[in-house]
């Protein structure tokens, strides 16, 4: 069995994991904070393309 992990700070997730879509994509993340930084992180990759 895989475990999966936040996709912000590979903390691993359980039930509560939040699913956030980036760039077409879902990824889960384990808390609101990991999900805002990785919109934030995309938004600036998105800046500067």
């Amino acid at each position: 069995m895989t475990t999966k992990t936040c996709a912000a700070c590979d903390y691993p997730l359980d039930a509560n994991a939040i699913q956030v879509k980036i760039g077409g994509k879902t990824v889960e993340v384990c808390c609101e904070e990991c999900a805002q930084k990785l919109k934030e992180a995309h938004a600036s990759a998105q800046e500067q393309g």
